[in-house]
């Protein structure tokens, strides 16, 4: 059995640790240990809905839910499985390790993305409904069937490439948020790596949230302007029309059914496992991050421009294995640099 730090509920910021059948946990607030009976009948679940969601605190790390179309990273994944069985998911889903889903720590819930497997090119969309992991150095946590489907249940890791489906996650959140209260939408940063701010070693490691959040609508998809519908017989109830309930209900249903077990196979392009410190605009910021970090190894200061943006990365490796990044990661947070990250590049 693999060991995994997983969130299924967030209210606040208070976490309850728990250890079941060799998994740790970490679920907070009134979630915390909610099954649905001894035998929970998974079609009688109750339904999600749609949440970005506040910052959260879990180990003294800060996470930022944000709405992100442009999610694309790679790092390494885990899975989980049988502890979690019919348990609420973070979005009041009731996880199915049979299902296609994955837990993240910062997409909206639901959001579709696509999971390549590095080391064999198998790829294929799986659904986002809960919050974690909360293991450094893991990026996403795939049900046991995506983790089967994908290759590497055996192993319990893999070197994966995680990207959002734009379009498709903007229509589930459209449909789903219909009816709701307007859900609080956070502001995308300009890429997926902490700020200057951020990776500088903080004097006060449980601080506050270090960023503003902040508030927009959500887009909505493209939609094909057609003729309106002639005006119901009677008179609509509520404001609502039966056919535009009736409409807005098969959307909600359509975008909580499960994923299609489609898997492709993409070309094996050979990687590497580094640590990412950090990644700066400011070439002296790395330099110095880099000078810091000399009793846990030798870093290398190296730009790369990403969405039109030159950063300055702080990184280590290559290493040969996971269980190698996952010792010198451990080296590196604790010497005051929760943000670190592993990642999969050429």
């Amino acid at each position: 059995m693999m060991r995994t730090v997983r969130s299924f509920s967030l209210l606040g910021t208070v976490a309850t640790a728990l250890v079941l059948s060799g998994c740790t946990s970490i679920q907070l607030g009134s979630h915390v240990a909610k099954t649905v009976g001894e035998k929970t009948g998974l079609t009688s679940a109750p339904k999600g809905y749609y949440k970005v969601g506040e910052p959260y605190q879990i180990n003294g790390v800060w996470y930022y839910p944000k709405v992100d179309y442009d999610y694309d990273e790679t790092g390494i994944a885990s899975w989980y499985g049988e502890a979690f069985h019919a348990k609420l998911t973070a979005n009041g889903e009731i996880y199915d390790m049979n299902d296609l889903t994955a837990a993240h720590r910062t997409l909206p819930l639901p959001s579709l993305v696509r999971v390549t497997n590095l080391d064999n090119g198998r790829s294929m969309v799986v659904r986002i409904n809960d919050r974690g992991p909360f293991a450094a150095g893991r990026i996403i946590d795939l049900s046991r069937r995506s983790a089967q489907l994908l290759g590497m249940d055996r192993a319990g890791t893999a070197k994966v490439r995680v990207q959002i489906l734009p379009s498709e996650s903007r229509a589930i959140a459209e449909a789903l948020s219909r009816g709701q209260a307007e859900p609080a939408m956070v502001v995308a940063s300009a890429d997926n790596i902490a700020t200057d701010a951020v990776q500088i070693r903080p004097d006060a490691p449980n601080a506050s949230p270090r960023a503003a959040v902040s508030a927009q609508p959500l887009p909505l998809p493209n939609v094909v302007a057609v003729a309106p519908a002639p005006p119901p017989a009677a008179a609509p109830v509520g404001g609502v029309t039966a056919e535009v309930a009736k409409a807005q209900a098969e959307r909600q249903v359509a975008a909580l059914q499960p994923v299609q077990p489609v898997v492709t196979t993409v070309p094996v392009v050979p990687t590497d496992i580094y640590i990412q410190a950090g990644a700066f605009s400011n070439v002296n910021n790395a330099v110095r991050v880099s000078a810091a970090l000399t009793t846990v190894g030798r870093a290398t200061v190296a730009p790369k421009t990403i969405r039109n943006q030159v950063l300055y990365r702080v990184r280590f490796g290559p290493f040969s294995s996971v269980e190698e990044a996952d010792r010198v990661l451990a080296s590196i947070i604790q010497s005051g640099y929760p943000d670190a990250r592993i990642v999969a590049d050429q």
